[in-house]
């Protein structure tokens, strides 16, 4: 075969974080001893790819061209990884030895892993790499057909799915066009679909409160009682009354999950607002994010949804402080030598805590059984820094449930009787901020406060006070004042009254002096 010596320019993709990025995959075939280089900071897969490549296009019918090859990834200082520069290197080599239109070629972004006879497989991170690929003005993207359905979420790309890379060849030279993939749809519902409900719950009707305050809101909650007061049969449940993701939620949410392959079987979308229960051994970059090339943590994957901490103070302290930021932000940079990554970080704390190392410490009937003494329980409690606490919108103390609420089943609500409360008090915040990037009342700052949280004159007062007495920080003086926003808003209230500011000041009082 007579071989044409030249430069392909075929655009690719790769994920940093969850960003996705344009990557130029620059194939220059020309004269010399046989050898296959890839440049621009690969990782190991990316390496690999040269053996990859070699016997794909050998088993799809084409020629391997016997002269000295040399692959370039653009922009070279940005270090890659993943097999997802497979297809777009194939096509180059292909396109520099004329048998693809590399006018063609040039004008498509191209994702893909190649098995060794041809075949084109999934990769993760195509969604992040689709609204990047928009973003920078191309219209046609060639992905496996495991990947369709996620890159067809973005409107005004044109998305063809191929299953062989004998497929693509002929669909740039015009030989058999490739069907343009239908835009996804995607589903989102009200209904429950999980196999737990709030009313499973017996008693705890302030406990229920507080949670359907913090689902209307977004707000933290740390609930503090002896085992079998149900913390975590509550939590497991907080979930069942959340309101459904909108649209662009579900679509953050998937850019996630999709970054870390992650994505359900068969499933295209993250439909369900994300439940993430790390056990209290995790390390900081697995909470956070972290690792030589930034990935996110599980603070991330509860993007939009619950991050639910159980036994709170076992959790490393270092662990726990590296949450103040996130939380505060609602986003976390985590920065390394060869780059910065900054990953979403929206979501609802759910902690929950034993009141002592005895677990048997309770001051809600005024007597207590626990044999714990008081420099023992301060050393517990410490456990847990200030700053973190006041983090904290609702601090709730449970009790153990009286034997005659186990059988008082028939008056208990639903999960579906709560979320209906839910849904209708975030419709409020979404029409009032309405053509801002504001999705609750959680995430107000200064000046939406000032607009949207007008106190009465006896209800201001009782904030003021409140705040002399049980010592608040301005932090906790905000936050007091967004929870009574959202307690006004359950109530379809405009105004912030006195009975709702004198709630939300209720659930700030220190629980055993943290």
């Amino acid at each position: 075969m007579e071989v044409r010596l030249l430069l392909a320019k075929v655009p690719g993709g790769a994920v940093l974080g969850v960003d996705g990025y344009i990557v130029y995959v620059e194939v220059d075939v020309s004269s010399g001893l046989p050898s296959f280089e890839i440049v621009g900071l690969p990782d190991t897969a990316i390496r690999e790819a040269r053996e990859r490549v070699r016997a794909a296009l050998r088993n799809s019918g084409y020629e391997f061209p016997l002269r000295r090859i040399t692959v370039n990834l653009a922009p070279a200082m940005i270090r890659k990884e993943g097999a997802g520069f497979d297809l777009p290197i194939a096509i180059g080599i292909l396109s520099a030895i004329g048998e693809v239109d590399n006018r063609k070629a040039a004008h498509s972004v191209f994702i893909g892993e190649l098995s060794l006879d041809g075949r084109v497989r999934g990769t993760p991170g195509v969604l992040s790499i689709a609204l990047a690929t928009k973003k920078r003005g191309f219209e046609d993207m060639i992905v496996a057909e495991a990947n369709v359905g996620e890159a067809a979420l973005v409107d005004g790309l044109n998305i063809y799915g191929v299953g062989a890379l004998r497929e693509v060849v002929r669909h740039l030279n015009g030989v058999k066009c490739i069907e343009r993939a239908r835009k996804t749809c995607v589903k989102l519902s009200y209904a429950n679909s999980d196999d737990v409900d709030l009313s499973d719950v017996a008693g705890q009707e302030h406990a229920k409160r507080v949670l359907e305050i913090a689902a209307a809101g977004s707000h933290n909650v740390l609930m503090v009682g002896p085992p079998g007061s149900g913390k975590t049969m509550l939590a497991r449940r907080f979930p069942t009354i959340l309101p459904p993701l909108s649209r662009d939620e579900a679509l953050e949410v998937t850019r996630v999950y999709s970054a870390l392959g992650l994505l359900p079987a068969g499933s295209s979308i993250i439909s369900k607002r994300p439940f993430r229960s790390p056990h209290h051994t995790i390390s900081p970059a697995g909470l956070i994010g972290g690792g030589r090339l930034p990935k996110p943590g599980e603070i991330s994957l509860a993007h939009r949804g619950v991050l639910f901490l159980d036994e709170l103070p076992e959790f490393g302290s270092h662990v726990l402080e590296a949450l103040r930021q996130p939380m505060e932000d609602g986003f976390v940079t985590v920065a390394r030598v060869r780059g910065a990554a900054a990953f979403p970080s929206q979501f609802t704390l759910l902690a929950a805590m034993n009141p002592c190392l005895c677990f048997r410490r309770s001051t809600l009937e005024g007597t207590t059984s626990c044999t714990c003494s008081p420099g023992v329980v301060r050393r517990y409690l410490s456990r847990l820094s200030g700053p973190l606490l006041d983090r904290i919108d609702l601090h709730i103390e449970l009790g153990q449930v009286e034997v005659h609420e186990l059988h008082a089943a028939k008056d208990r609500e639903t999960s579906t009787d709560v979320q209906k409360r839910v849904v209708k008090a975030r419709d409020m915040q979404i029409r009032r901020f309405l053509g801002t990037r504001i999705r609750c009342n959680a995430e107000m700052g200064p000046i939406d406060m000032e607009t949207h949280c007008q106190l009465t004159k006896d209800a201001r007062t009782i904030l003021y006070s409140a705040m002399r007495k049980l010592g608040l920080s301005v932090r906790s003086y905000t936050r007091t004042l967004k929870v009574a926003r959202t307690i006004a808003d359950l109530e379809g209230s405009q105004g912030v009254h006195v009975r709702h500011v004198a709630e939300a000041v209720g659930y700030r009082m220190p629980v055993f002096g943290a």
